[in-house]
């Protein structure tokens, strides 16, 4: 699948659980082992649970394989592996904490987030990704 519309999908997933600071990090030029990290923040530990299960039913519905999800116990930091993109969903003070755009950050994929009422089209830039 194309990386841009997963991506696409990702935040979408994301934001229809409501999710805060949506970050995308293209990681191609930092690992082969997958191509974007996404950052989200949630407010709660259902919160969190809620978006990683977003994401994975996100993957399932396009047909993905090998989805894992890691940190569903505790909910304070939920790792979900769709294979090309990895999604970080961290409460507000464990994000602080670990600071993980400072890892991943160098290469910040710009995403258009929209409004809840706006209708899901995004615009996607990056230095290796057209307008």
């Amino acid at each position: 699948m194309d990386i841009q519309k997963l991506q696409r999908a990702v935040i979408d997933a994301l934001e229809d659980v409501k999710a805060q600071d949506i970050k995308v990090f293209n990681t191609t030029h930092l690992t082969s082992l997958f191509d974007r990290v996404v950052m989200a923040t949630a407010t709660s530990n259902r919160q969190t649970r809620a978006l990683a299960a977003s994401v994975a039913d996100c993957g399932r519905a396009l047909k993905l394989t090998g989805i894992t999800i890691e940190g569903e116990d505790t909910g304070e930091w939920v790792v979900v592996d769709l294979g090309d993109i990895v999604i970080h969903i961290m409460q507000p003070a464990i994000r602080q904490y670990y600071n993980l755009e400072e890892i991943w950050g160098d290469k910040p994929v710009r995403v258009k987030l929209l409004p809840e009422s706006t209708a899901r089209s995004a615009m996607f830039t990056s230095d290796d990704e057209p307008a």
